[in-house]
């Protein structure tokens, strides 16, 4: 069985599904940046395997990729800095009691 550009698509899909649905579902923060993670993987599936299966002489897909996990890093990097100043302040991590904007 040889793996086509179908088999990544419908890889990314399911990913993509299930991060939205839990960036939806949950209510804890981390457990909401991880279902963001899993989207912004979703996007990188798609865009080497297209990259791979259209045009595989240049690297374009694959440079757009390593651009979207370095802002996924940064991303998470500057999420969770903020979620543990949040928890050092409130000592909450559910995401619908964080209203630090209120007095």
């Amino acid at each position: 069985m040889t793996i086509t550009l179908t088999h990544y698509v419908v890889l990314s899909a399911v990913l993509f599904g299930i991060g939205v649905f839990g960036a939806l579902t949950r209510r804890n923060a981390i457990g909401i940046m991880m279902s963001i993670e899993l989207i912004f993987n979703a996007a990188n599936i798609n865009m080497v395997a297209f990259s791979r299966f259209i045009t595989p002489e240049t690297a374009a897909g694959e440079l757009f990729t390593m651009f979207i996990i370095a802002v996924a890093a940064a991303e998470s990097v500057l999420g969770l800095a903020i979620i543990l100043a949040i928890y050092r302040k409130r000592q909450v991590l559910n995401a619908d009691q964080m209203d630090l904007m209120k007095w």
